[in-house]
């Protein structure tokens, strides 16, 4: 029985027509009817409890109200299994039908009737629906079933080409280009592509379900979208619906422009040779635009100017910088709040210190997150190894200090010192690409001069510059410890005793 009070119910909610006709499982047409019914009749929700189905379809439509038949009606749950199974036919089914109707008193249908009531029962489930869509609604995008072929110019080998095709579903305004595989990579970046080449993002973005952009699925009520691709669907402001397993009709524009797009551009180059996969998709441009601006056949315009006219102004605009592929790795940050990729280094706040966390890798940008939260970011380094990104907030605050010193600071205290001290100190600052990363350094070796005096810091550093002309803060440390700077000065204060000591006889000893 139709549902009246969930129509009323539905239309107090401001629901559309088609929405309470999909929600109760009846048509649009009915639907119009049983309201246009009740304004006649100034029937509105809230309804007494009183007012069920059965009365209300005695107020609505008394003349057609049903007779309830004495005869029993098939069991088409019970019936749409058997029919499943092998031998089974409806002529059996309705046999045990009528034996089990006899045995219990009850009236049979006639075979032509059981029949016709399960013929109904199957159409129900067979229903399809057509949903219009609305201008820049939705995007359709699919792999076309048949690849192009390049020539390898070296080898003469054969190699596939595989095609994208995306396509706006009001206007059928379509996008294609060929890679050489159907991998993540070549799968985001046809997206991207394709968004460029509208010049705007529909609000959805109806994919298949290829291993690129849904990760599993336990039931199509139940997907989830790839991680990357996720990303570029929030990147670009739009939703993904993956269409169900085996449910073209779920993109029929997609699936219906992929055999075009067969036709019309791929089997049109099928005599024509390519040697790069460049070329290829110049031809296929050109192709694609005859393809948009080919007129349609029962209604006026074609593609591109329903596209341009309808659809286009509605788009969403593209972001401000194109979606770049990241690749996710795995780090534990350092005990200097530093976390190493690719052999660069990059700061993270201190209290994350020995801390797992990940790392979204793009060709320009590092970002680092902990529990799903971003905690830092930076700007990839290119270049020589060893490099250092590092934000002063993340720094512990003792640490901190150390950036209001700089090279000239450190030069002019070790100057004060002498000249030795102030060639190490310049050496060690150039030592580095990033001269804050010395600082800590010049500060240590500076510092030996409370301990063991300027005078031992000073020879300690000509000594070390006799070795290397860019000794370390730690050799120098070392010569202090062990004392061999002192040792010598000592050593060359014994040997001027022992010469003074040498001439005390005077000149009286030798006249004798």
């Amino acid at each position: 029985m139709t549902k009246y009070r969930e129509i009323l119910r539905l239309k107090s909610l401001n629901l559309s027509q088609q929405n309470i006709a999909d929600s109760c499982n009846v048509s649009k047409k009915t639907v119009n009817r049983v309201l246009k019914r009740a304004a006649e009749l100034g029937i509105s929700w809230p309804l007494e409890e009183s007012d069920t189905d059965a009365v209300l379809a005695e107020k609505f439509f008394p003349s057609a109200k049903q007779v309830t038949s004495h005869k029993r009606m098939p069991d088409y749950d019970y019936i749409r299994k058997e029919l499943l199974r092998n031998g089974v036919s409806k002529k059996l089914l309705w046999t045990e039908y009528m034996e089990d109707c006899r045995a219990n008193g009850d009236e049979p249908l006639m075979y032509s009737q059981f029949c016709y009531h399960i013929q109904q029962d199957e159409q129900k489930h067979r229903a399809t629906m057509h949903i219009n869509r609305k201008p820049s609604e939705q995007v359709e995008v699919d792999w076309a079933g048949d690849p192009a072929t390049i020539i390898d110019p070296d080898t003469g080998e054969i190699i596939k080409a595989y095609i994208f095709v995306g396509v706006m579903t009001y206007s059928q305004y379509a996008y294609v280009e060929a890679f050489l595989d159907m991998k993540q990579k070549s799968w985001i970046n046809a997206h991207v592509h394709m968004y460029e080449y509208f010049g705007g993002v529909a609000k959805i973005l109806v994919p298949d379900n290829c291993k690129t952009a849904v990760v599993h699925n336990g039931g199509w009520k139940d997907q989830q979208i790839n991680e990357t691709y996720q990303e570029l669907a929030e990147h670009y402001g739009t939703a993904i619906i993956p269409s169900r397993v085996r449910a073209p009709k779920d993109k029929p524009n997609a699936e219906g422009t992929v055999g075009n797009i067969s036709t019309w551009i791929t089997a049109a180059l099928r005599n024509e040779q390519f040697f790069s996969l460049a070329e290829l998709n110049r031809a296929i441009r050109d192709k694609l635009e005859l393809f948009n601006q080919r007129l349609f056949q029962k209604k006026e315009g074609s593609r591109r100017s329903l596209f341009l006219e309808e659809e286009k102004p509605l788009l969403a605009p593209l972001p401000a910088t194109r979606f770049e592929l990241s690749d996710w790795k795995t780090a534990t940050v350092q005990f200097n709040y530093h976390i190493s990729v690719d052999g660069m280094l990059y700061s993270v706040p201190y209290e994350y210190i020995k801390k797992k966390v990940d790392v979204k890798v793009t060709d320009t940008t590092i970002e680092i997150f902990y529990n799903h939260n971003r905690i830092a970011s930076h700007r990839r380094l290119k270049g020589r190894p060893g490099q250092y990104s590092t934000v002063t907030k993340h720094m512990p605050e003792d640490h901190q200090k150390y950036l209001e010193w700089n090279g000239d600071r450190f030069r002019k205290w070790a100057e004060r010192i002498g000249i030795n001290t102030y060639t190490v100190v310049n050496a060690i600052l150039t030592s580095k690409r990033v001269e804050q990363q010395t600082y800590r350094s010049c500060m240590g070796l500076l510092k030996l001069a409370e301990k063991y005096s300027d005078t031992l810091l000073e020879a300690a550093c000509k000594k070390a510059l006799s070795y290397t002309s860019s000794p370390s803060y730690k050799s120098i440390k070392n010569i202090l410890v062990t004392g061999s700077v002192k040792l010598e000065s000592e050593a060359t204060e014994s040997k001027t005793t022992h010469k003074a000591h040498g001439i005390t006889r005077g000149a009286d000893y030798y006249r004798r």
